[in-house]
């Protein structure tokens, strides 16, 4: 499978011709990650995670489209794309099913805390053909399973550095590569990440950063 990453949380996933893409926000390349795509898992309704029209012109664009969200998500999408409704998909945490030939289970349910007056909302975490895991906006641990491709939210208004290393030292995936890293500048990246790869290492997983654009064989 070949992963690419775009900018912040945005990933692309490609085997034998079929796309599926996770994430495609406001601070990402949308159109660019969602050329082709035959599938869309959105994580939750924030903006730097669903970009809504991005998705609704690629929904219009192409019959064969899919999309696969918590159900706020869902709903929105289909008030905005009423022709494409029945491409548009609910998803509660704990299921599992198919999206252009991956085969995918959900964890989760809400999204992480950010203050008490912020409301919180849903949130779904993606496991894609037991490879890869996208938890969206939370650190919640998939269980009863291995997981072997770690994306790890590395900064966000929700959590800090030790929690980041502690979801990586609690998964445990052979390697992780880095997402929701937009709202920081090169020097930060480089600060967080360089205790992520460091303590992460010492538990069996290694970390690589990846360029937006950048792609890599899992």
């Amino acid at each position: 499978m070949k992963l690419t990453k775009f900018t912040h949380s945005c990933v692309r996933l490609e085997k034998d011709n079929r796309v599926i893409v996770l994430d495609p926000g406001t601070f990402s390349e949308t159109k660019e990650a969602l050329a082709g795509a035959h599938a869309i898992l959105v994580t939750h309704e924030h903006g730097d995670h669903v970009d809504v029209p991005a998705v609704v012109n690629a929904l219009r664009g192409s019959e064969d489209l899919a999309v696969f969200a918590p159900a706020g998500v869902a709903t929105h999408l289909r008030e905005d794309a009423p022709q494409q409704a029945a491409r548009i998909h609910t998803v509660e945490p704990g299921s599992t099913f198919e999206a252009a030939g991956f085969d995918i289970r959900s964890f989760g349910g809400q999204h992480a805390l950010i203050h008490p007056h912020v409301p919180i909302v849903a949130n779904i975490g993606y496991l894609v053909d037991g490879n890869v895991y996208h938890p969206g906006d939370s650190f919640i641990v998939p269980d009863g399973l291995n997981v072997k491709t770690l994306l790890v939210p590395l900064h966000a208004p929700w959590s800090k550095v030790s929690e980041v290393v502690d979801f990586v030292i609690a998964v445990r995936a052979p390697q992780a590569f880095q997402i929701h890293d937009g709202l920081l500048n090169d020097m930060g990246v480089k600060i967080a990440e360089s205790h992520v790869a460091r303590l992460g290492h010492k538990y069996g997983t290694e970390y690589t950063h990846l360029a937006a654009g950048e792609s890599v064989e899992i």
